[in-house]
């Protein structure tokens, strides 16, 4: 079949890759001049099975009501008038209940992990290069009820096979020693040692490059204006894409079939069609440092929970990401929340980067309320979704790619997730992951 994918970045990008694997014609449509240019290009680069507690949890409204009016809070909600913000922000809460917790945790570790095997099956297969370290993710705590209420989670997600440990401050310092400064401050973490952490743009480009050798089709610098239907009912579907291309001319482009991997700008595209996506974009920021003293610079990807802050060693750069802002589609950077990001930063390695020079980032997170993304089928019988993944987008974004390929081919997804417009599968634990050419 041929098939055009809407979204360059890590979700469209794989997406590519194993359609083309799967033996289609694949075409990639971006209005960037290249590969993951948005919300990939500078994000917090964890594989992050163990960071699977979604946003909506019994804890949130609390802290999202202390958190109110708070510049520098990690999720600041401003209240727009927008129908959209106010009907997410109902559904936010109503996830927000220790059962439907649970089941998104069960959803989000499920899609995670059979994602992270298929990433490192694409590793082996392909060679490309970005800074990966395979040393763990090490998620530390400053308050005792934050660790305490950690303690059930963890304790659901090693039930559901993904080993996160929790552990004192002192086996906190032991694997990462560059947190001896603030040992006295530590009340315990947790550790998984199968997590990972590595730069999402250079393996998302890498991965189009490879995709392109391999006769994927990348039309950059083209805006996407509207899909165009034909048919009713069961027959309806999608007869081409409308774009503006390079050269400023309209033209429509068909195909067989259509992904929407457009993160937080699916919304707008498929609302026209009677697609109602519970997404709503979240303003996530990062900072990166040059490290001057490898020595004390952290080793061991972070996640520091008092700042919803994560840190990852891109080899002579140190990566800062987190705090999330509900304000609409503007990215234009909060100069609070960048020093907020760069406070903390220095507080917790002040002599490991050069603090003077960051290099400051906001990128649009695809947020569902409950966190768990968009995968599968729609009304129309050749358009597929892959979007709405919001901060694990680089933890989830091989295996969804993986899925969403093998659902256009006609093959019931090796995982047990609840694919949109898909019966449950039957399958009790994810399936083991063979390797990516096979």
């Amino acid at each position: 079949m041929k098939v055009i994918v809407l979204g360059s970045g890590i979700i469209g990008t794989a997406s590519a890759w194993f359609l083309n694997k799967a033996g289609h014609d694949v075409t990639v449509i971006d209005r960037q001049p290249g590969a993951a240019q948005e919300t990939s290009f500078a994000n917090g680069c964890q594989i992050s099975v163990s960071h699977a507690e979604p946003w909506a949890n019994p804890a949130a409204p609390m802290k999202v009501l202390k958190w109110l009016g708070k510049e520098d809070a990690p999720l600041l909600y401003r209240f727009r008038p927008e129908w959209l913000q106010w009907r997410w922000g109902i559904n936010f809460l109503r996830e927000c209940t220790p059962g439907r917790t649970a089941d998104n945790i069960r959803q989000i570790v499920a899609i995670s992990e059979y994602s992270r095997q298929t990433l490192q099956a694409v590793r082996a297969e392909t060679g490309v290069d970005y800074d990966c370290l395979t040393r763990g993710i090490l998620h530390f705590y400053t308050d005792h009820k934050d660790f305490e209420e950690s303690l059930p989670a963890a304790k659901l997600m090693r039930d559901l096979g993904c080993q996160r440990d929790s552990i004192g401050a002192d086996e906190v310092v032991r694997i990462e020693p560059a947190l001896a400064r603030i040992r006295d401050k530590i009340v315990g973490g947790d550790f998984t040692a199968s997590d990972e952490s590595g730069d999402i743009y250079k393996f998302t480009t890498g991965l189009a490059r490879k995709s392109e050798e391999a006769g994927v089709k990348f039309q950059f610098n083209t805006q996407i204006t509207r899909l165009l239907t034909e048919g009713t009912g069961a027959s309806a579907k999608i007869s081409g894409v409308e774009i503006i291309n390079e050269h400023g001319r309209h033209e429509v482009l068909r195909a067989d079939a259509f992904v929407m991997a457009l993160g937080s700008f699916s919304v707008p595209l498929v609302k026209p069609l009677g697609i109602d996506l519970m997404i709503y974009p979240g303003k996530g920021y990062s900072a990166t440092y040059a490290i001057t003293n490898p020595d004390v610079a952290p080793s061991v990807s972070l996640t520091d929970d008092g700042y919803k802050l994560v840190v990852s060693r891109l080899g002579d750069r140190l990566r800062v990401a987190g705090t999330c802002e509900l304000n609409g589609y503007g990215r234009d950077l909060n100069t609070t929340r960048c020093e907020a990001i760069t406070r903390r930063t220095r507080e917790l390695f002040p002599d490991a980067c050069d603090f003077d020079n960051p290099v400051y980032w906001t990128g649009l997170r695809p947020l569902t309320p409950s966190n768990v993304p968009y995968i599968g089928k729609t009304k129309f019988s050749n358009l597929f979704l892959n979007t709405g993944h919001g901060t694990l987008g680089w933890t989830m974004g091989c295996g969804s790619g993986r899925a969403i390929a093998d659902i256009i081919s006609g093959r019931q997804p090796d995982v047990d997730f609840a694919f949109t417009g898909m019966p449950r599968s039957t399958k009790a634990t994810p399936a083991r992951v063979l390797p990516a050419g096979a």
